[in-house]
């Protein structure tokens, strides 16, 4: 391990190899003091990379082991945006792009179905504001606003599958279709999309 790694990287490093340590176990790989090595796993807790659990022992205080937590994890490299990518594109020089799409419209069938499932409201004011919810827990980045029409505008300014909608435009053809659909007693209108080169995928939903 480098020695001029910096000191929380460094903490981080040694989780990650040896899932859980205590304090003197960490203190090994130092030469700073126990004081600063415990304000940066204090710090490093804070912003929930890492968590601690108690310890009895039948002599003195209990004592702590340090692991990651799932966001400390996910600090190191991985290929999780990378590879679905990477999938589809070898599924598509297999197979052709209409096999593509069919994967696309199964995953646009499921995830309308699960909206739908999620939806209890009978109004169109509610349903939209339901689905957004579910939008925002799915890691969308969504916000709705009455127009002075009486519109519904609705703003996401993040895309979790950006890299994929990128490169595969009928993600976003059948977002639209699915809330055609869950909103069948309004009309949708796209404004901006993000895969456009927009800050913001923008909708309108006028009411019937």
């Amino acid at each position: 391990m480098s020695k001029k790694m910096p000191p929380k990287q460094k903490i981080l490093h040694l989780l990650k190899k040896n899932h859980s340590m205590a304090i003197g176990e960490i203190m090994e790989y130092f030469t700073i003091s126990e004081v600063a090595v415990r304000k940066h796993i204090h710090e490093l807790e804070k912003q929930g990379l890492l968590t601690k659990k108690a310890y009895s022992q039948s002599i003195g205080r209990p004592y702590y082991q340090y692991t990651l937590t799932k966001a400390g994890h996910e600090t190191f490299p991985n290929q999780l945006k990378t590879l679905p990518l990477d999938l589809l594109k070898d599924l598509e020089e297999l197979q052709g792009l209409d096999i593509v799409n069919d994967l696309f419209k199964k995953r646009m069938q499921r995830e309308t179905d699960y909206y739908e499932s999620c939806i209890t409201s009978e109004t169109l004011p509610d349903r939209i504001n339901q689905v957004v919810r579910v939008q925002n827990d799915n890691g969308y980045l969504v916000e709705v606003e009455k127009t002075e029409k009486g519109d519904y505008e609705i703003r996401n300014y993040n895309c979790p599958i950006l890299n994929i909608a990128s490169e595969y435009h009928q993600v976003c053809e059948n977002e639209i279709t699915m809330l055609e659909k869950l909103f069948s007693d309004g009309t949708v209108s796209v404004h901006s999309l993000i895969t456009k080169g927009s800050h913001v995928c923008k909708w309108t939903i006028k009411t019937s």
